[in-house]
């Protein structure tokens, strides 16, 4: 079961069930913290939730005082931003396919008009005018692959920055990926450093060179405990469901349904 707790306006988790018990009986979250789960017509206290799991209050002393003195109640830890239920929230293969075709169709906008510019479309009527006199085919290709040569490391780099800036961003993730709803994180569920990134993005500077190793590098998340490509299980990454935005502590939004939280 996945546990929402509110505090303080703002709604954070989900957190596992386990982990929250832990925590109540710490004290690392206070037994008048607002909880929801699924199920829960609305928000309740910790204690009402999880009564077997709070510490019982220490007896008054024997010979009280009068006027007893004032104890400040205790200050309940911050709670983590990034959740062990999170951690394990691991986006699917077809999910992330989605996620670079949309980014594929962004990165082709500005890469069609450098190409263009750049005599790739005269470079391609040449070649089929060569095709068609009869030049060997070899020969064909080997004059179009030269010509096209200085678009297509452009390109190359143009897709790379892209990568590497936006999964290293705040952002946490390329625009298809937040389209989707994902975002990249290093194994403990935080925002990647540039060479982290620059790490997990070399492999896609492979795709000039070869088409079937950026397809065994993908084609792996179908199956591998984690669902990491080979980039990822290298660069030590994960790609996880939700947006990064949505586990910095964002004030909750009035709903409708039950669940909703306004502390």
């Amino acid at each position: 079961m996945e546990v929402w707790i509110g505090r303080d306006g703002e709604r954070h988790g989900p957190y596992k069930e386990a982990d929250v018990r832990q925590w109540l009986r710490s004290g690392q979250v206070s037994r008048e913290d607002l909880a929801w789960y699924d199920g829960l017509a609305d928000w309740q206290p910790l204690s009402v939730l999880f009564p077997d799991e709070v510490r019982a209050p220490a007896p008054a002393p024997a010979e009280a005082s009068e006027t007893p003195a004032f104890t400040a109640p205790p200050v309940a830890a911050p709670l983590p931003r990034t959740t062990s239920a999170a951690l394990e929230d691991y986006a699917g293969f077809w999910k992330r396919f989605g996620a670079w075709v949309i980014d594929y169709l962004i990165l082709m906008v500005p890469i069609t008009i450098i190409a263009v510019s750049m005599g790739a479309t005269a470079a391609f009527e040449h070649f089929m005018a060569q095709m068609h006199s009869g030049t060997a085919p070899a020969v064909a290709a080997a004059e179009y692959g030269k010509a096209v040569r200085p678009a297509t490391i452009i390109a190359m780099i143009i897709g790379f920055i892209y990568y590497v800036a936006f999964e290293c961003s705040k952002l946490q993730a390329t625009p298809g990926k937040l389209a989707v709803g994902m975002r990249v994180t290093d194994l403990n569920g935080q925002r990647l450093g540039v060479g982290r990134s620059v790490a997990r993005n070399v492999i896609r500077l492979v795709n000039v060179i070869t088409a079937l190793l950026p397809f065994i590098c993908y084609i792996v998340t179908a199956w591998t405990e984690r669902k990491q490509g080979l980039h990822d299980m290298m660069a030590k990454t994960l790609v996880l469901n939700g947006r990064a935005s949505e586990f910095h502590d964002a004030p909750v939004q009035p709903s409708t349904g039950g669940g909703s939280f306004n502390a």
